[in-house]
């Protein structure tokens, strides 16, 4: 007799995994997606209940509620490990500004830039957030991101940062994409304190950083044993390593795990910062040298590079993801969505950039922005590959092929969408 699941999906000419039982994937190990052909996955309420050959899983369980696959790859939903998704206002006016020439240091410099939508962020209320969030999210999900991080930094206030970590715990109970907390206190210096640095970091080590850890444990995220993250923009602009450091060994000493904003405009030194400190990822990374490389590559911490944000802004360097990649280090990608530097909600055109400008494989594309991006949030063990006992996050594509996926642009590769077993499309 059949076992009765809730869910199978079967007949897919190419089941794609991702699987990786103990850990992220790196090195040669990006090469490969754990492809079953004439693949089925069996689901039972939010769980994955069995993977493999269709005829086996078909002769083994009857389902109520059963999709035929033909014609079309299933993947895992997608990841994206680092996101800006909660701001106010808008910066369109600046993209104007950088077709004519101006660079993103020069349109701070103008008022420009996270201080502007500081701002705009200031003044809105928790209703408008999470209006404008979930809009940028329903057409994130769309296109295949099943789980997002979202980060605070765009109130740089206490009052202004625990009222978007509130926007956040929202958005996570409302939206059907999983979502994990970024606290970001430490993005720049906001204007009441242009001339007092120092003072900023004091207020991020002493106030907003104990209050984030408070509100943290008064959440749902930590019922539901969903970390919280501390972050900081390093760079010459913004924070320096010692600072960096100080700010993220507060955040560590508050029950945080470190990420790190680094080497977007020079070699700063937050790499080295970041492995000392365990952090779980080094973000963007563009001007990190080969030994900065072999340093990530030697440890846990996983690379996360951006290119979407030198998409955006135009320029002829994107970070070294093939040198990462061969050199043995964990890589991530992400779109960094935000109103300035990546206007970009797509993961799939986050995978076609990486693909021609980084020179990455499809399928270590598509590792990068799945497993590994689920580990670069610390749901590696939960989510990002198709495994007995994960959640049920799978995306059933257009076309029979996963390296559509990178191989077309500006373009939705994405038919039908299972959250948590959930069918939502």
């Amino acid at each position: 007799m059949k076992t009765v699941i809730d869910l199978l999906i079967h007949n897919t000419p190419q089941l794609v995994t991702c699987a990786a039982p103990n850990s992220p994937k790196r090195g040669n190990d990006m090469q490969d997606v754990g492809l079953i052909e004439n693949g089925a996955v069996a689901v039972v309420g939010e769980k994955i209940l069995a993977v493999g050959d269709s005829n086996d899983l078909l002769s083994r369980y009857t389902a109520r509620q059963q999709i035929d696959a033909s014609g079309k790859a299933v993947c895992p939903g997608f990841v994206d490990p680092h996101t800006h998704v909660v701001f106010g206002g808008d910066r369109a006016h600046e993209f104007e500004m950088r077709i004519q020439g101006a660079s993103y240091v020069e349109i701070m410099a103008a008022g420009g830039g996270i201080v502007s939508t500081m701002r705009h962020t200031r003044d809105a209320s928790v209703a408008e957030l999470v209006a404008s969030a979930t809009r940028r999210l329903d057409e994130m999900l769309a296109l295949g991101s099943t789980t997002v991080e979202i980060k605070t930094g765009y109130g740089l206030d206490l009052k202004s940062e625990l009222k978007m970590l509130q926007v956040i715990e929202k958005l996570d109970q409302s939206h059907p994409c999983d979502i994990l907390p970024t606290f970001l206190g430490a993005h720049t210096v906001p204007p009441e304190y242009k001339d007092d640095p120092e003072g900023y970091v004091d207020l991020v080590i002493n106030d907003m950083i104990p209050a984030a850890a408070a509100w943290y444990q008064d959440s749902h995220f930590a019922a539901n044993e969903a970390p919280l993250f501390i972050d900081v923009f390093c760079e010459d602009h913004a924070f320096d390593v010692n600072q960096s450091r100080r700010i993220l060994q507060a955040g560590i000493d508050a029950g945080m795990r470190a990420k790190i904003h680094t080497d977007q405009f020079n070699s700063f030194g937050g790499v080295a910062t970041a492995v000392a400190l365990n952090a779980i990822s080094a973000d963007h990374l563009d001007f990190s040298s080969s030994a900065e490389i072999e340093i990530l590559a030697e440890s846990d911490t996983i690379a996360t590079p951006l290119p979407a944000v030198n998409f955006n802004l135009g320029v002829d360097y994107y970070a070294d993801a093939r040198q990462m990649i061969d050199a043995g280090a964990i890589v991530a990608l992400s779109t960094d969505i935000n109103p300035g530097s990546a206007p970009c909600l797509s993961m799939p055109l986050v995978m076609a950039i990486a693909c021609r400008f980084q020179k990455l494989l499809s399928a270590e594309a598509l590792n990068a922005s799945t497993i590994n991006a689920a580990h670069a949030i610390g749901l590696g063990q939960r989510l990002g590959s198709i495994e007995i006992g994960k959640q049920a996050d799978l995306l059933i594509l257009k076309e029979a092929d996963y390296h559509h996926i990178a191989y077309f642009f500006g373009h939705n590769p994405v038919e039908t969408i299972i959250k948590r077993g959930r069918v939502l499309s």
